[in-house]
């Protein structure tokens, strides 16, 4: 069993409260999870305006798989997001 791992921050510019980056939010993650079936969750930097950390998983039993399918999760997100996406890394582990 392999766990493919990817992590990013998303800058986002022109939010007024936390309740239009959680819309915006919950709208990517539905988004990921439905297009890409991945567990996908806000994992840190809650309660800032300006930011927001995404982590999303995937399990399957090859590395190239996985990595794939978050690469192309990284490109879906970077063209729905109203911000800029930095700090990313995907990664995979074998259990």
């Amino acid at each position: 069993m392999v766990v493919s791992i990817l992590h990013f921050t998303i800058d986002l510019p022109g939010i007024a409260s936390l309740k239009e980056k959680r819309q915006i939010l919950r709208s990517l993650k539905e988004r990921l999870h439905r297009k890409f079936k991945l567990s996908v969750a806000e994992i840190d930097l809650q309660d800032s305006l300006k930011f927001a950390q995404i982590g999303c998983v995937l399990i399957s039993n090859s590395r190239q798989y996985g990595e794939s399918v978050l690469h192309k999760a990284l490109n879906f997100s970077e063209n729905m997001v109203p911000g800029r996406i930095r700090d990313t890394e995907i990664f995979s582990e074998l259990y």
